[in-house]
């Protein structure tokens, strides 16, 4: 018969004060811990991951515009296309799976301050600090602009609606909705601001815009109304993220 006895001293397991930590003791034999190999594994898989999406973010470097790009907008149809607008008035369109330049013209004299795609991602809106909205077939034979539109200040953001109306909103000294049909605006709304620096319209209720203004300020519009929603006025500044 074998007897076998567990002792152990009682000053390795009892903490001096309450405030110590815990004393933990364990074995690390791997025969005792058949699950750990695998979540160890897991790990070092993952820990494998990141270090490659965080070792080099920056892919590449499309070189083109003499001068600093000032707004960029993203085709809706297609993910690799995307148009950029320079401080000089020059307007280029990206491959981004090839890194190369498909369409380049100098749309506009001075800043471009706003591009928009159409719902149907072919043609390209921009406007500047020239006064002028101009239509663009990026895809198409013609090198210039398809169609021009003046306005009666300069021009600081443009959006394009998402069904396939045909219809725009640009931001600046107003609020004009517009008609690629037509040269005037179909419609115009001001609520005793400034400026108007930011426009967007509602991808789900195609008649409601929102515009942030340099009075802090916030305001929904619906295109069908005569006259604006509601406003909303911030603390702070408002600004417009894509």
């Amino acid at each position: 018969m074998k007897i076998k006895m567990l002792s152990r001293n009682k000053e390795e397991c009892t903490r001096e004060r309450a405030s110590d930590l815990q004393r933990v003791f364990r074995n690390p034999d791997p025969a005792l811990h058949p699950f750990e190999r695998a979540r160890e594994y897991t790990r070092a898989l993952n820990a494998a991951k990141l270090d490659k999406v965080f070792a080099k973010p920056f892919v590449s470097a499309m070189d083109g515009h003499s001068d600093g790009v000032f707004c960029m907008a993203k085709n809706p149809k297609v993910l690799n296309t995307l148009a950029s607008g320079a401080c000089d008035g020059e307007l280029r369109v990206w491959h981004l799976s090839g890194q190369t330049c498909a369409f380049s013209a100098m749309a506009h004299k001075g800043f471009v301050r706003g591009l928009a795609w159409s719902s149907d991602g072919a043609r390209l809106l921009s406007c500047g600090d020239d006064k002028t909205v101009k239509l663009w077939s990026p895809n198409g034979t013609e090198a210039g602009a398809t169609a021009t539109f003046l306005g009666a200040r300069a021009f600081t953001s443009i959006d394009h609606v998402w069904d396939t109306s045909g219809l725009f909103v640009t931001g600046g000294a107003s609020l004009d909705v517009w008609n690629t049909a037509r040269s005037r605006p179909v419609h115009s709304f001001n609520w005793g601001v400034d400026t108007i620096h930011a426009v967007r319209y509602n991808p789900v209720q195609c008649n409601v815009v929102a515009s942030a203004a340099s009075d802090r300020s916030i305001a929904l519009y619906d295109t069908r109304l005569q006259t604006p929603v509601k406003k909303l006025v911030l603390q702070m500044s408002s600004v417009s993220q894509q």
